[in-house]
């Protein structure tokens, strides 16, 4: 059954820590203290993981409920919302160009343990598409900019590494909107990408 504001107010702490549930792996930790933690407990990858999401009262019920959806809206991307906030953190901030989405990819993913000869490949295609897109902010990039990369590749006779790049393309763009760096609703020039790339 979800919380209820008067509920998070008025449970008081005991001598053991009282977990409040909320759905969807949100709840109230409770502690002898008296301090009152929002935790939000998910699966990844097979591992139970818990994310702090921060205290009440400077937290509330709906601030938590966003926090778990924007969490759990990463999840269905497979992005470890745990890894992504370490990430953030080292980079105190979060860049908007397509270079530095496609490194914080690459950042998650050798963080995630993938294997180092999959990472290289990865890096060495999105060389190919720095040069023309890497500078340009990712919600800005449009269908014929992305073409314009691709058919260069091609043009050299490699369709099967344009194919992979536009693949490559696809996750950086998918990875912006679990990210919020792109939108993937309405008439963005990123979600138009998104869409075309696939």
């Amino acid at each position: 059954m979800p919380l209820t504001d008067l509920a998070v107010r008025n449970t008081k702490a005991a001598a053991q820590p009282i977990k409040l549930s909320d759905g969807g792996g949100l709840h109230l930790l409770i502690q002898p203290s008296g301090s009152k933690l929002w935790r939000l407990a998910y699966r990844f990858r097979g591992k139970q993981k818990t994310l702090a999401l921060g205290s009440y009262p400077t937290v509330t019920l709906g601030q938590a409920r966003a926090k778990r959806n924007e969490a759990k809206k990463l999840l269905v991307e497979a992005v470890d919302p745990s890894v992504q906030r370490k990430l953030d953190k080292a980079k105190g901030g979060t860049g908007n160009t397509f270079k530095d989405v496609a490194n914080e990819l690459l950042a998650k993913l050798e963080a995630e343990g993938r294997a180092p000869i999959t990472l290289r490949k990865k890096r060495w295609l999105l060389g190919l598409a720095f040069p023309t897109i890497g500078a340009r902010p990712i919600n800005e990039i449009t269908v014929p900019e992305i073409h314009s990369v691709l058919n260069s590749v091609q043009a050299r006779g490699r369709r099967e590494t344009a194919r992979r790049l536009r693949s490559t393309c696809g996750k950086v763009f998918r990875y912006a909107i679990a990210t919020g760096r792109a939108v993937e609703t309405g008439r963005s020039q990123a979600s138009t990408v998104r869409s075309r790339i696939q």
